[in-house]
């Protein structure tokens, strides 16, 4: 093999890797641009997320004070009632 076939040779090769390197580069940076997607979706999904926990826990804590309420009044039902029946009782 000649030199200028050896320099032939080296320039295939280089130009053949210098063209992997770029088809390389391209698909990381297509992979990166997906991830950056992906993970901007996340972020969206995550502040939903929390904005509904956040609507679930009021909802959580005004069904706690109304249930509170309503045994309340309840109790006091039970105990008007029970007073009518022992004065009823008592006549």
């Amino acid at each position: 093999m000649t030199i200028d076939e050896r320099l032939d040779r080296i320039e295939h090769v280089t130009a053949g890797l210098a063209e992997e390197r770029r088809r390389d580069r391209e698909e990381n940076r297509q992979l990166w641009r997906d991830t950056q997607r992906q993970l901007n979706e996340l972020a969206g999904r995550m502040s939903d997320l929390t904005v509904k926990i956040a609507d679930t826990n009021d909802t959580i804590t005004r069904f706690a004070e109304e249930s509170r309420a309503a045994d309340r009044q309840l109790g006091e039902r039970i105990d008007a009632l029970v007073s009518a029946i022992g004065k009823m009782m008592s006549k």
